[in-house]
């Protein structure tokens, strides 16, 4: 860069340096060219030249700037993005947009959560060997309850001849409680001295 007469016209149409703090470019070019005033009349260009010749043109934007065009902010706030509320929407639209609605409810509703379950061995004891085991055992699984299934039994010998009754069933925890089970089978106060929870796991 090497200045020029349009340096020195514009530095000849300042009154004064610009403020340091306010254009510290504009300062800085003007302390610039302050060292080329003795070389003012050797610099390259037209010296004829007024100030006003360099730089961009006036337009009526600049004299008036209430005609300057929106900004694009502006112009992008004034733009109804979504559409006016008055706008009619399409009752196609609306009933078909219901639909799938409904039919994403009634999918998700279908979706529930598997009950929790645990598997439960039970340990039924007759009062002594003379106890019918397998009228114990029917008038057990007589016993019906919501969430009860019922699965495998076996007899295990205890002692002095005497079997106890070990039986496996399911059950779903929300619904059946295992002590009030227990209390329905030693109900069969004929057959069942006890019962006890041999075993019990989470399905």
């Amino acid at each position: 860069y090497g200045p020029s007469q349009a340096d020195v016209a514009s530095f000849k149409g300042l009154k004064e340096a610009p403020s340091a703090a306010k254009y510290p470019h504009a300062y800085r070019w003007y302390k610039h060219m302050s060292s080329y005033q003795s070389e003012f009349s050797s610099l390259p260009g037209d010296p004829s030249k007024a100030y006003t010749t360099y730089g961009p043109e006036a337009t009526s934007v600049t004299m008036n700037p209430k005609d300057a065009p929106k900004a694009a902010e502006e112009e992008e706030e004034d733009e109804d993005l979504f559409g006016s509320d008055d706008e009619e929407e399409d009752p196609e639209a609306v009933k078909q947009r219901e639909a799938n609605l409904a039919a994403y409810k009634q999918k998700k509703a279908g979706k529930t959560k598997p009950a929790a379950k645990s598997l439960v061995t039970l340990d039924v004891k007759p009062w002594d060997d003379e106890t019918d085991m397998k009228e114990l055992e029917a008038n057990m699984r007589t016993i019906e309850m919501d969430g009860l299934t019922w699965g495998a039994s076996q007899l295990v010998p205890v002692g002095f001849g005497i079997k106890k009754l070990q039986v496996n069933l399911v059950v779903e925890d929300e619904k059946v409680s295992v002590d009030d089970l227990q209390a329905k089978i030693e109900e069969d106060e004929d057959h069942v001295q006890s019962t006890d929870v041999a075993a019990m796991q989470k399905l």
